[in-house]
């Protein structure tokens, strides 16, 4: 969604874009100190910092019957989470968020999420929580899906689960948030009529998977609801945040603000 950006493949108007790469749970710390005028975040995220940042209803990672899962090691599958260690892959992550709303009651081990599958190797963990790749190169690894939480969302709700999204801050002048949503908008609408080169530069951040599944892990995350999120999105989104709030996640609840949109369908 931002290789248009990156590689001035589209007009940047006015805007002098410098490129953060980090993983998802550096960026929502970050975002606790506003340091990034515009940022990836996870939706847990975004519910704690809706006073500081406005949703932008573009670019959104939504998985729709699928999600983060939870695995362990082939033959060592207990029953229930309950009472557990989960390695899980950051504190303000969406995937923590709705492993809570599945399971209360079990022990978070916080992983980077690319350590996650060396940690139950060790025996440091019983379960792991997946986001990224891992989600397609687990069996293969030696490991076996107990939970897909995507899956369980669907099933409760009969709606797409919101995971990530993108941000910009709310102190910003309107007409800036405008004319980035603008920007970025194009950015994914290339990265859709150009898909193959897209997905050329995507693959350079990831990790060693190889094209095929990596155009099927793109194809995952990046889909209609990244180009608005729309109202099946929003309200994906909307039970999320109540959720949280009925289940003490969140202190108070979520009053969020979609920044500018360019068609109005989700603001």
């Amino acid at each position: 969604m931002f290789w248009a950006l990156a590689k001035g493949k589209i007009p940047l108007e006015d805007f002098d874009i410098e490129h953060i790469v980090e993983d998802i749970e550096s960026l929502n710390r970050r975002a606790f100190k506003t340091e990034l005028e515009v940022t990836a975040l996870s939706c847990h995220a975004l519910g704690l910092l809706a006073d500081r940042y406005q949703l932008i209803p573009y670019g959104a990672s939504v998985g729709e019957n699928y999600g983060p899962i939870v695995v362990s090691r082939k033959g060592t599958a207990p029953d229930s989470l309950r009472g557990k260690r989960i390695a899980v892959p950051g504190r303000y992550t969406t995937a923590y968020l709705v492993l809570r709303l599945y399971e209360k009651d079990f022990e978070p081990v916080f992983t980077p999420f690319d350590k996650i599958f060396s940690v139950l190797e060790r025996g440091e963990a019983d379960f792991g929580l997946l986001i990224h790749e891992g989600q397609l190169t687990y069996r293969e690894l030696g490991f076996e899906k107990i939970v897909d939480l995507g899956e369980w969302w669907f099933r409760q709700f009969s709606l797409p689960l919101p995971l990530g999204v993108n941000a910009i801050r709310r102190d910003l002048p309107e007409e800036t948030k405008a004319g980035f949503n603008r920007v970025f908008l194009k950015s994914i609408e290339h990265a859709m009529a150009h898909r193959e080169e897209a997905l050329c530069y995507a693959l350079e951040f990831g990790r060693g998977i190889d094209p095929k599944r990596g155009d099927r892990f793109v194809g995952m995350y990046v889909n209609d609801f990244s180009l608005e999120l729309g109202e099946r999105g929003m309200e994906g989104l909307r039970t999320l945040f109540e959720l949280g709030w009925k289940n003490k996640i969140f202190p108070a609840p979520v009053r969020f603000e979609v920044s500018p949109s360019l068609t109005q369908k989700s603001s």
